[in-house]
């Protein structure tokens, strides 16, 4: 089996509205009033980097826009949204991320920024996710402190 940092996979995601999520904790929201989508074929991408989501999901979940960014592709450099963080989860693990909205005819592209957030590496092989052997397959985040 070969380990890389590049690589590509299809899995199935869970993507929740975070604000949605709060108000749920907070007991201003029923939890079945939290807007989520279920995706079967969301492409692992570690050659992008963000959380990236159609135009379409995005208004579905409710997302508020935030920002603008530059967008680098093999097409060129275009401007994109960010949008609201969602909660995102697959295999049991999550994390809080923007999201970067992509026109409707892309599909969910999961970068390499959540997957850090998420200590999976790519399979590459297998074409699917582990958890990084580096840390025993275990959801573990390296922090490391420098003193003065």
């Amino acid at each position: 089996m070969e380990i890389v940092t590049t690589g590509k996979a299809i899995v199935s995601v869970r993507i929740e509205n975070l604000r949605d999520v709060y108000l749920a904790d907070e007991g201003a929201l029923p939890e079945e009033e939290i807007r989520a989508i279920d995706v079967t074929e969301a492409l692992v991408d570690t050659t992008a980097t963000l959380l990236s989501m159609p135009r379409m999901l995005v208004g579905k979940l409710g997302l508020n826009r935030t920002g603008t960014r530059t967008l680098r592709t093999s097409a060129g450099t275009f401007q994109f949204g960010i949008y609201d963080a969602v909660r995102l989860a697959l295999q049991g693990r999550d994390c809080i991320v923007e999201v970067a909205q992509v026109p409707d005819d892309c599909p969910v592209l999961i970068g390499k920024v959540p997957l850090g957030l998420l200590d999976f590496v790519v399979d590459s092989t297998g074409q699917k996710l582990m958890g990084n052997p580096e840390h025993g397959g275990k959801h573990i985040i390296d922090m490391f402190l420098v003193e003065n």
